[in-house]
């Protein structure tokens, strides 16, 4: 008598059908511009029903109507907060990479920084930026420190952490080979470090912008979507002031989903071994 044994399906079983994966990609461009269309709705059904002034919070169209005002002002303030924000990403990365490199391979300096870093962390960086001004001066310097300073702790903290956390299994595999530090490096820990030194550049990426703004408040710069939304909403210009907010957030999207693109291109083996949609 013969009993049939179920069997797990294989890992490509599993995938999307050609047909499933296009509906995929319709729907990961279909349902983002559908979230936008609701919260805009919701947006102006609470101007509308709570009768709230312009000076206060104008509708969309009147937020829209600003931009078609001065869109070459404009976009050209979204360059100059653009190319901060990405320098000033580039230099927390290479460091951010360094660091957490130099902490993972060493446990006298992890014992003797990480609580260092921990409470630089902690501080408010707002509260830093009039010290960075009187420390660099007015203009660029302190805004691409700023946008450093948001955006280095995560990166540290994923590159630490993911070097640490070889599984074990690999490690052993490597004794057992007896592959040299570097060999193992390069081969074995950096490799599954990565994942979760991607997690880390994801959540510093939107950081960037937000310290991008944060400098351009208080560096004295005289451009910049930061520079725009502090001189308009002064005067009340509510719906120019939003414009430059909106374009501060739109600029974090493509900005964030390069470094998704990055991941996926760079670490296939990912999304073919784990649940990742």
């Amino acid at each position: 008598m013969t009993t049939d044994t179920p069997t797990l399906p294989r890992a490509a079983g599993l995938r999307s059908a050609p047909g499933g994966r296009a509906a995929g990609r319709l729907n990961s461009v279909l349902l983002p511009a559908a979230g936008l269309l609701l919260a805009g709705a919701g947006w102006w059904l609470a101007t509308l029903v709570f009768d709230i002034k312009t000076v206060i919070l104008p509708p969309p169209n009147e937020v829209w109507d600003a931009f078609r005002r001065l869109p070459g002002y404009l976009l050209e303030q979204t360059w100059v907060t653009l190319r901060r924000t990405v320098l000033g990403f580039a230099w927390s990365v290479a460091a951010g990479l360094l660091l957490g490199l130099v902490i993972a391979g060493s446990a006298v300096v992890e014992r003797m920084f990480y609580p260092l870093l921990v409470g630089v962390n902690a501080i408010p960086k707002v509260a830093l930026a009039p010290m960075l001004v009187a420390w660099l001066g007015f203009g660029e310097k302190p805004v691409t420190v700023m946008v450093f300073l948001l955006c280095f702790f995560p990166i540290v903290l994923s590159t630490a952490t993911g070097l640490m956390s070889t599984p074990a299994e690999l490690a052993e595999l490597s004794r057992s080979l007896s592959a040299s530090r570097w060999h193992t490096f390069v081969k074995i820990r950096f490799p599954a470090a990565l994942p979760q030194i991607f997690v880390g550049l994801k959540v510093g990426m939107p950081l960037a912008a937000v310290g991008a703004v944060i400098g351009e408040f208080q560096s004295g710069v005289d451009g910049g979507l930061g520079f725009v939304i502090l001189s308009t909403s002064g005067i009340g210009d509510t719906p120019t002031a939003l414009a430059a907010i909106v374009l501060v957030a739109l600029i974090s999207i493509p900005l964030f989903y390069a470094v998704v693109l990055a991941e996926r291109l760079l670490l296939p083996w990912v999304r073919e071994t784990t649940s990742q949609r």
